[in-house]
């Protein structure tokens, strides 16, 4: 395991750890997980859920979007675990699966700032 060490600006390190010896089936599955990440208005929809969970209708407000627009990327989104859902009754409410999703937005966004 290669460990790189790179000082962010406010003086802590940030220590990655890679692993040298990365199998095709993970580069393969990592390629993936960012074409996920490469249409704009799948981004759009996880930005309205850093705030918390809503519903499609929420969602399809927050957006100016078409139901079956954006149940078609959550259906995305939702088998790239990068989303979630749970039933409330006749709705159904989705969240971010997990703090990773902001760190990747986040950490893009910081690189495209650059």
């Amino acid at each position: 395991m290669k460990t790189i060490t790179t000082e962010e600006t406010d003086g802590s390190h940030l220590t990655d750890h890679l692993t040298a010896d990365i199998s095709d089936e993970e580069l393969f599955d990592l390629a993936d997980l960012f074409k996920v990440f490469a249409d704009s208005t799948r981004i759009r929809i996880l930005y309205t859920l850093f705030c918390g969970e809503k519903n499609v209708t929420e969602i399809c407000e927050a957006l100016d979007m078409t139901q079956s627009a954006v149940s078609h990327q959550l259906k995305i989104l939702k088998t790239s675990h990068l989303v979630t859902s749970r039933r409330e009754g006749k709705t159904v409410a989705y969240r971010l699966a997990d703090d990773h999703v902001k760190t990747i937005i986040a950490m893009g966004k910081e690189h495209i700032e650059e």
